[in-house]
């Protein structure tokens, strides 16, 4: 038996602080503002427990034989990567990629930090068997977990410890025998609201003095002291899933997280006041690869379901014999299959990292650079192909329920191969993907989840084998010199 929707529904009726609009929530599962999202996530439980996708989608834990997600495999060959990819990609076709922060997303996290266990050894025995033992635990649960990993924005010339208010950013506040208090904020837990538990740590430069911000833990949700404060919900707006297809379903949210005291156990705590293992946690290990490894794999996706929808736009307008749109489409074509030669590319040239094989770290960091700028031309490419169709809709589904404004449609709402409410739909979603709300938050959430640029290709300068491209340029040098005497050519001639 895997993990079923029903079992992760269970799970998150928890008594969590969830705060929207100036109210409390008492049930995710039920209210308005979430239940579709949370019920799009269970949807990816059910997929994986069917038993025609149980083979696919999971394997036995080798703890406790339990049936659990893919996701927290930790590869040993490029066959186990390979397999592992297909069933990411699976989930992410569940909901046309549009769900970023999946379970399969922090499981990725914690199995690149698993995998990196001898750096977290060689920092602190003590701190690399909770880590092992915590990793366990939620494999063998199939755990939902969010991060929070980024720290509230104010005065960004300063570091977590130098802001006017010391508790902005959450840090340890004490410590003792049975382990630590943190208090303040983090963001953005996307996914936070529906996800069983929350791994708190920072991926942003550290000082010295920063010591009590240098830590890495995790908690339950529902750990007493903990509040998201969620942003507006997408979904509660969406006035049906025929107006807004995706907002309506897939809107998993974001919160920022404030942390009033909680107390986290030792056997929760990976890292601990050091400012070192708190970077190398990230790329001594390979948790920025695996992480980073699933969101391309869910961005190739996502980028084919969109290009599909510009594709399909260019034929209900009837302009796809343009050769200034084959133009079009042939440039979006080639960068999203560019995305998708990236991710089989980082696996072909994958390392064995301490007997597990990862994906390839620099090819990786250039998928990323590159994706920054994809998603955003992929969705000026869509604006432009649908002009003023995108606007030109009627205000609801109800528009088709008055036989005057129905007929009205009928007359205005023409496609050569698609009726009326074919187009319409197609619009409407369109907008959705691109112009609402949801759109506009997924546009800036494909350019800046990975950080800004600067970091991006400043881990791709990092990360790239300059050895070896400056060795072939000095090895050709090599091959030549200053003209000898017999070389010259005669003055005279």
């Amino acid at each position: 038996m895997a993990k079923d929707g029903k079992s992760y529904l269970s799970s998150i009726r928890d008594g969590r602080s969830i705060f929207i609009d100036g109210r409390h929530v008492s049930d995710v599962t039920t209210d308005p503002c979430f239940r579709n999202a949370v019920a799009s996530a269970a949807r990816l439980y059910d997929y994986q427990a069917a038993p025609e996708n149980l083979e696919q989608m999971t394997f036995a834990s080798p703890s406790s034989g339990a049936r659990v997600s893919l996701g927290w495999q930790l590869p040993k060959t490029y066959g186990d990567l390979v397999r592992r990819r297909q069933a990411l990609e699976r989930w992410a076709e569940l909901s046309c990629g549009m769900i970023g922060r999946s379970p399969d997303h922090v499981a990725s996290t914690l199995a690149g930090f698993r995998m990196g266990l001898a750096a977290f050894s060689e920092y602190d025995p003590k701190r690399a068997a909770a880590l092992e033992s915590y990793f366990e635990h939620a494999r063998d649960n199939d755990l939902f977990l969010s991060y929070v990993i980024i720290n509230p924005q104010a005065d960004k010339a300063k570091s977590a410890g130098h802001q006017p208010d010391r508790h902005l950013v959450a840090s340890v506040v004490d410590e003792d025998a049975e382990g630590i208090t943190i208090r303040g904020a983090k963001m953005l837990a996307t996914s936070g609201v529906m996800a069983n538990e929350l791994l708190i740590s920072g991926f942003q430069a550290l000082q010295a003095g920063d010591e009590d911000y240098a830590f890495t833990a995790v908690v339950p949700v529902s750990v007493k002291g903990l509040t998201l404060m969620s942003r507006r919900s997408y979904e509660q707006s969406a006035t049906s899933s025929f107006d807004y297809p995706l907002s309506s379903r897939f809107d998993e949210n974001d919160a920022v997280v404030y942390f009033d005291d909680v107390k986290i156990p030792w056997d929760r705590v990976f890292v601990f006041k050091s400012l070192k293992m708190a970077s190398a946690q990230w790329h001594d290990t390979r948790a920025h690869v695996f992480q980073n490894y699933q969101c391309m794999i869910r961005l190739m996706v996502k980028l084919k379901f969109l290009l599909g929808l510009a594709r399909k736009i260019a034929e209900t307008n009837n302009i796809i014999n343009y050769p200034q749109v084959r133009d079009t489409l042939g440039l979006v074509a080639a960068k999203v299959s560019n995305i998708e030669a990236l991710v089989i590319a980082m696996e072909l040239k994958g390392e064995n990292f301490h007997g597990y094989y990862v994906p390839d770290r620099s090819i990786l960091c250039t998928a990323q650079v590159i994706a920054q700028t994809t998603y955003p031309e992929v969705v000026e490419a869509i604006r432009s192909l649908s002009g003023g169709g995108m606007i030109m809709v009627p205000s609801s589904y109800a528009d088709f329920e008055h036989p005057e404004t129905s007929a009205i449609i009928g007359k205005t709402q023409r496609s050569p191969v698609a009726s009326s409410e074919e187009r319409v739909k197609l619009m409407k979603l369109a907008w959705d993907a691109v112009g609402s709300e949801f759109g506009s938050r997924h546009l800036q959430y494909e350019m800046f989840y990975s950080g800004p640029p600067f970091v991006t290709r400043g881990n791709s300068f990092r990360f790239f084998d300059w050895d070896a491209v400056k060795g072939a340029v000095d090895g050709f040098m090599s091959s030549y010199g200053l003209p000898s005497a017999q070389e010259m050519p005669d003055a005279a001639e």
